[in-house]
């Protein structure tokens, strides 16, 4: 066997998007980034993923802060670094597809805030909901990291990967990313996986693992053997559990070997001092209740569909059905033609599982997005879907066979006209179009705090005798 040739390893850090998004609800603020921004900037990352994601939607949502200041913010602390997003295809940072408009304006608004490197997904691996994201991506010169989502089943095998992973290379993507949103990538699975993949392609492959089941530290030791390029961890007060593996843990087992990082221990020490002090500002939203979950090897459940499961039968005062959910889970997966669990695909079929046990028959009552979704309007499904669930469901309506988004009217001139009133940006546009009411909310509270503001100057200045606040 022919020794692969060995290479010091890159490494994106996630802690300031996907870290905290796994394990605090995307809650961290800005304010609590910005303080140790200098000195992330000064390890030498290949990148950092800050951006994308849950963060867009919970910025707005939760923590009444505008996602694009944030970007801007963290670009004016962290100028050497690559800065990264995870882009949802087609879907955006949002739960559907949207028009092409809205996608073209989104990425070359996103690029000229600040990233560099757009990670692309798409929750089916379907690459025409990926194809618009790419191509306006190059057009304004951001580097393309076409991603694909792994899963395990009967139709996710290497040679879908590496056939996947060529498709995307053709379509111009500068790197390719294998995204273990659920942790299940096994150690001698992820060997065989990157070596095929360099085998097939001429371009950088990243390797995105969770650590939900407790594999993905040793999953990427083999990977690593096999020529990964790039490999994605968080500080250690911000990793583990469904985080990502500890930087520097790999960082002390490579030091000294050809795979050697390079990255200073002693400053990643100190980052991760400050985040553990800043987690604990974020302890009603923490739910990394221990460090392994034996529930994703055998359902494939990303962390995150735990906790919404857990809420939404204690709503129904049903959580004694847990695990008929969990079981329930597989079957609907497979009904649907496999989907990889990853957003939104998760949620479509998370949320169906519990309708199937609630209601004591399965398919009873069905959620719009599982409709949707069986009508072909969140893309193409790995495998075919279950003929007597589609017809009971959906009946037989003819299936959208063509990319969904073609079907789709331009949406920013709307968007545009509605948010007129309020808006101070064109990104204030976007937001409105990608989340109407979330963001309509944000932008009518960001007015009136504003207009408060200008107020009490107003009445400030007037009381000191100050000019320029009267009438002309």
């Amino acid at each position: 066997m022919k020794e692969k040739k060995a290479s010091k390893l890159r490494i994106t850090d996630t802690t300031l998007r996907d870290a905290h998004q796994s394990l605090l609800a995307t809650r961290m603020k800005t304010e609590d980034m910005l303080p140790i921004a200098e000195k992330i900037d000064a390890v030498g990352y290949h990148s950092l993923e800050v951006w994308g994601g849950a963060t867009f939607d919970s910025c707005l949502r939760f923590l009444g802060e505008d996602p694009w200041e944030r970007l801007r913010q963290i670009r004016k602390h962290i100028p050497k670094t690559k800065l990264q997003m995870l882009l949802r295809g087609q879907n955006l940072v949002g739960y559907k597809n949207y028009a092409d408009d809205v996608v073209e304006e989104f990425i070359k608004r996103a690029v000229g805030n600040g990233i560099d490197i757009m990670r692309i997904f798409d929750a089916l691996n379907d690459s025409r909901n990926m194809a618009k994201a790419i191509e306006v991506s190059k057009q304004e010169g951001a580097h393309v990291q076409a991603t694909v989502s792994y899963t395990t089943s009967p139709v996710h095998d290497i040679a879908h990967y590496v056939s996947t992973a060529k498709e995307l290379e053709e379509m111009g993507a500068d790197s390719i990313c294998v995204k273990d949103m659920a942790g299940i990538l096994d150690p001698f699975t992820a060997y065989e996986l990157i070596t095929e993949l360099k085998k097939a392609l001429s371009i950088p492959v990243q390797l995105h693992c969770h650590y939900t089941s407790g594999m993905a530290s040793m999953s990427y030791l083999k990977a690593i053997e096999a020529g990964v390029d790039a490999v994605d961890t968080a500080v250690s007060s911000l990793a583990l559990a469904t985080s990502q593996p500890a930087v520097e843990t790999l960082v002390a087992s490579l030091q000294g070997t050809p795979y050697d990082t390079g990255l200073n221990l002693e400053l990643l020490s100190e980052i991760a001092a400050y985040f553990k002090e800043v987690r604990k500002k974020y302890r009603e939203f923490d739910v990394a209740a221990g460090t392994v979950d034996p529930h994703v090897l055998r359902y494939q459940i990303p962390g995150g569909m735990i906790s919404n499961f857990i809420s939404q039968l204690s709503q129904q005062n049903a959580l004694d059905k847990l695990d008929q959910v969990l079981e329930e889970v597989p079957r609907v997966r497979k009904d649907l033609g496999y989907p990889p669990l990853v957003t939104p695909s998760s949620q479509i079929v998370g949320t169906q599982a519990v309708l199937n046990v609630l209601m004591g028959e399965r398919y009873k009552m069905v959620a719009t997005e599982v409709k949707n979704y069986l009508g072909g309007y969140y893309g193409r499904p790995p495998a075919p879907i279950d003929e007597k669930v589609k017809k009971k469901i959906i009946g037989t309506g003819e299936t959208i066979t063509c990319r969904p988004a073609d079907l789709l009217e331009p949406e920013l001139p709307k968007a545009r006209e509605e948010v007129a009133p309020y808006m101070e940006s064109d990104e204030d546009v976007i937001s409105y179009a990608l989340f109407p009411q979330v963001a309509l909310k944000f932008l009518k509270e960001r007015l009136a705090k504003k207009t408060r503001v200008d107020y009490d100057l107003a009445e400030e200045a007037a009381e000191e005798g100050g000019p320029g606040y009267y009438p002309a």
